[in-house]
């Protein structure tokens, strides 16, 4: 499968509708092939663009998607001009509804106890219908290579199609590249959207997330965690993302990523 990208600040982000998005990932995880989906922010495609080790892991993605208004905003400018935006929670959302249709069970890693216990309430509620696989937390240390092993068959042998990963930015998408051929599934780095589901922060209401400030809205929220990555890492992705704009060759066409 041939998806369309365009590069932001040298990251290839998929230049597709959302509900196109949705459906490679149903059609992969049908057939439990094992690939990695990035759920991008401004955050990560500007530490992709300062770490090499992160940047190439976007690279070699099975999937890119554009997460935030910002992402989006220069999706159009590239030339999709109808270009939406795939949010994690979104993609939750979706994923959940339609996975029962296309026989697919959903495996939920990493987070806390706590909060997985809280999402699988809200999770049979809202679609009774879903095949939760499993739920299981991850301890913020590595694991040992046994503990690793015992972890890839425990998922393998779920029979999951899609794995939520939740262990954060950049730790997530170090994880997938790891696991990548050793999980047969899709792999899905969702980790700031699960507190969210779970009910711990609420969602910014939908015009602040059209409007590009769901960030600030977070901010709000979160101060103490998020206000030195914002700090970091906004200034110099508007920088960047007008510095290639300005620099752009007049006509522009779609790459393509299998």
């Amino acid at each position: 499968m041939n998806l369309p990208t365009k590069h932001v600040l040298g990251s290839p982000v998929a230049a597709l509708p959302f509900d196109a998005q949705i459906k490679a990932i149903l059609d992969w995880a049908s057939k439990r092939k094992s690939k990695v989906v990035c759920v991008a922010n401004a955050h990560m495609l500007t530490e992709a663009y300062w770490c090499p080790d992160l940047g190439s892991i976007l690279k070699q993605a099975d999937l890119v998607t554009p997460d935030g208004m910002p992402i989006v905003w220069m999706l159009r400018l590239l030339g999709a001009a109808n270009q939406d935006r795939v949010a994690g929670l979104d993609i939750i959302s979706a994923l959940c509804q339609r996975a029962s249709r296309h026989h697919v069970s959903v495996f939920f890693l990493g987070s806390h106890l706590a909060i997985l216990e809280r999402m699988q309430a809200r999770l049979k509620k809202e679609f009774p219908d879903l095949d939760i696989a499993g739920m299981e937390p991850l301890p913020f240390r590595p694991l040992t290579p046994e503990e690793d092993e015992a972890m890839i068959r425990m998922v393998n042998e779920s029979g999951a199609g899609v794995v939520m990963v939740s262990l954060g930015c950049p730790k997530q998408e170090y994880w997938m590249a790891q696991h990548r051929a050793k999980i047969q599934a899709v792999m899905i780095g969702l980790g700031g959207a699960f507190p969210v589901y779970a009910g711990l922060f609420n969602r910014a209401p939908r015009w602040v997330r059209e409007w590009g400030l769901e960030w600030a809205y977070r901010l709000i929220q979160e101060p103490r965690r998020l206000w030195r990555r914002y700090c970091i890492t906004i200034p110099p992705f508007i920088w960047l993302a007008l510095k290639q704009l300005l620099s752009r060759p007049k006509s522009q066409h779609c790459i393509s990523k299998s």
